[in-house]
């Protein structure tokens, strides 16, 4: 259960004065003769007791305030994760709920006083939000409260959380290609870390997509996850004979760099190479041929943490959310040898 808020009664108590007194010590009045005495007892007990005024329900019988508390790194300014925004509001606005969005930029510091602050405002339950998947540790502050984990996990299983379905997903981009011919001479392209979820999720599902045609992966590129490290490093692949009929590239960025690489050898996508990618950006679309890319499907992500929050359901567990796989025409059957 969420902790009991002290009242303010409950400070004027401690401090030896009425209920009136501590209100205007509290709220910085001065048109009541209080004595020094007085107004530093009323203050030392708001310290110990940790008293903070509930500033939307002051003055009401209830504390029921119908609005939601999204707390994020960087979600809300982040335009490739705004649809995470969008499904919170709109989930929220169908269910006669606002929405209070703080955005923390990873500084700890900061992400304690915005939630201070959004409970000071009668916030009933909270969002915990980050731009990428990842292990997250909320803040102290929400322990109690009704929670739920939008795009990251915690050490606890049965915390209520919404991630997307990376390994399925990882899954479906290699049967994108077996599906299309492809048997040998299938590489990934991008750094492949084990601590990073999306990256460690894909490759257990391309691993086994493999596995089940009892094939194995030709290889991987290393690159660092942007387009300036996947174009050097395909290019070189490429000066170096290594061939490649079919690139998993590790999201659309890299697919960039990918693309630039392969047709500076002079070759075709996909005639000579398919690429199938992650994430769906604007960059899927707008590249030529446009680029089979697996999105990540961030409104369903809010909508569906929203869902769970007003649902109350304390130990949820993680729910995975599918993420579909956009058919384009960077994906062919592989050239003959």
């Amino acid at each position: 259960m969420a902790p009991d808020r002290v009242t303010l009664q409950e400070v004027a108590r401690r401090a030896g004065v009425s209920r009136t007194t501590a209100s205007f010590v509290l709220t910085g009045r001065r048109d009541m003769r209080i004595s020094a005495d007085a107004e530093e007892r009323v203050l030392r007990a708001a310290r110990e007791l940790n008293y903070r005024p509930n500033l939307m329900a002051r003055g009401l019988r209830t504390r029921v305030s119908q609005t939601i508390g999204l707390v994020s790194d960087t979600v809300a300014t982040e335009p490739f994760a705004g649809e995470i925004v969008r499904g919170a509001v709109s989930t929220a606005l169908l269910n006669d709920r606002l929405l209070f969005m703080g955005e923390t930029e990873g500084d700890g510091e900061l992400e304690k006083r915005v939630v201070r602050d959004m409970l000071d405002r009668g916030v009933d339950g909270f969002l915990y939000a980050a731009m990428y998947t990842l292990e997250a540790h909320p803040p102290a502050a929400l322990r109690g409260h009704p929670l739920v984990l939008l795009n990251c996990l915690t050490a606890n299983p049965r915390t209520p959380a919404v991630v997307p379905d990376e390994q399925a997903a990882g899954h479906a981009a290699a049967r994108t290609l077996l599906e299309a011919g492809h048997r040998e001479h299938i590489h990934v392209v991008g750094e492949t870390v084990p601590h990073v979820f999306a990256s460690r999720e894909r490759l257990a599902g391309i691993g086994a997509a493999l596995s089940a045609e009892r094939l194995e992966l030709a290889g991987t590129i290393r690159c660092m996850w942007w387009p300036q490290y996947a174009y050097q490093a395909v290019r070189q692949f490429l000066a170096d004979g290594a061939r490649a009929t079919g690139l998993i590239c590790l999201n659309d960025r890299i697919a960039l760099g990918a693309y630039q690489a392969i047709q500076e050898a002079g070759l075709r996508i996909p005639d000579d190479v398919s690429i199938v990618s992650f994430d769906d950006s604007d960059l899927a679309s707008w590249l030529r041929p446009q680029l089979t890319s697996i999105a990540i499907p961030h409104f369903e992500l809010g909508r569906r943490a929203v869902e769970l929050l007003l649902a109350g359901e304390r130990d949820a567990g993680v729910e995975r959310i599918p993420m579909p796989v956009r058919r384009r025409a960077s994906v062919g059957p592989p050239a003959a040898s």
